[in-house]
């Protein structure tokens, strides 16, 4: 059915062929689609729309059992790598994105795509090339023969959980089309902000080694990842069993959601609730702002690094069934937090091979 966007309140929503270029109401403010948009005065203030919070909030508990029955559902796919799975479900409570940055075959793309499928969500994948535009991944207005108006045609990034495969093959242009919907959640065109549905995640790859016809991310579109995770080679074990279960067809063909869209939701604003108590919050603040005055780094941790790992600490508590964050949260989740929003001096790459090392040390020395 053809896609149309309440010109009155940015909802997107379908209707059927029939009713194409006929007057239809908004299914969320009842307005009619045709009806011109009011014009503002220019001197009118803006008026935001506030999203209701869900009618219920997930606790402590609800939260850790919904995060195991994702975890054991994704682990049907991916085999022998329990931490970067947890890590993944920690990123969509804490309403993060991911970065996997890894090399070719290590299942980057199959652990967004097992992620996507267990959670219920609406799934949709970019595969980056250097000729790939910002319309390819945002959408564009085509005009409507039928009705002779220019509709507004959403691309892949209008869905729920997203998967930019090698996103530094994209030019700096396309990059940039994904950072308003990745810090505000919406895309606007043309002068007209349209929200993208909840929850809404992007899950991108990149492979480190080829550096031929890429593009570096930059310092602003990493800091919008709230995890860098990198999954590694499999045992010779693991490798094994990984075999045996492709011997009839690939485990993702069968994997089933086991929660909605809805109930991540609510997971995400329980755990919003998870208590941070002042000494921890005073540590997680000094652990970012060690970072800004370290000798070996030129670009230390932002603020958006605090906030990242305030809620990347809310989340694992939560899915660990702790009603408070701890400082052993914070450092075990500081890590992939952090590292990846660090620039570090030339000369320091002798002693510092990459950020990682960096955040160890200083967590090593930080008394918590």
């Amino acid at each position: 059915m053809p896609k149309r966007v309440c010109q009155h309140c940015g909802h997107p929503f379908e209707i059927s062929d029939s009713l194409v270029g006929e007057a239809h109401p908004c299914p969320n403010c009842g307005q009619n689609i045709l009806k011109p948009r009011q014009v503002r005065d220019p001197n009118e203030k803006m008026k935001l729309t506030v999203t209701p919070p869900p009618d219920e909030i997930y606790r402590a508990a609800r939260l850790a059992e919904t995060a195991q029955q994702i975890i054991a559902n994704i682990q049907r796919v991916i085999v022998g790598k329990p931490e970067q799975v947890r890590l993944a479900v920690v990123g969509l409570f804490a309403e993060g994105h991911i970065l996997f940055e890894d090399v070719p075959g290590v299942a980057k793309t199959m652990l967004s795509r097992s992620v996507a499928q267990s959670v219920g969500c609406s799934f949709k994948r970019i595969q980056c090339t250097p000729d790939l535009q910002p319309e390819h991944v945002v959408g564009d207005f085509i005009l409507d023969p039928s009705t002779g108006r220019k509709d507004f045609r959403f691309g892949p990034l209008f869905s729920q959980m997203v998967l930019v495969d090698e996103i530094n093959r994209a030019s700096p242009r396309t990059q940039s089309a994904l950072l308003e919907a990745m810090g505000e959640g919406m895309v606007t065109m043309d002068r007209v902000s349209y929200r993208l549905e909840k929850p809404f995640m992007v899950m991108a790859t990149q492979n480190p080694i080829e550096q031929e016809g890429t593009f570096r991310l930059p310092e602003a579109q990493m800091d919008r990842f709230i995890l860098r995770l990198s999954l590694g080679y499999p045992s010779a074990d693991q490798e094994r069993e990984m075999c045996q279960r492709m011997q009839q067809q690939h485990p993702i063909e069968t994997l089933t959601a086991v929660t909605t869209a809805d109930q991540i939701v609510k997971c995400q604003r329980g755990v919003r609730e998870i208590q941070v108590g002042a000494d921890v919050c005073d540590y997680l603040v000094a652990l970012t702002r060690a970072t800004r005055e370290h000798s070996a780094l030129r670009l230390g941790a932002s603020p958006r690094g605090s906030l990242g790992l305030f809620r990347a600490a809310q989340s694992l508590a939560a899915i660990q069934g702790d009603s408070h964050a701890t400082v052993d949260h914070v450092k075990a989740i500081a890590e992939p937090v952090l590292a990846h929003r660090l620039l570090l001096r030339r000369e320091a790459l002798k002693d510092y091979p990459d950020g990682l090392a960096v955040i160890k040390e200083i967590v090593a020395k930080l008394a918590g």
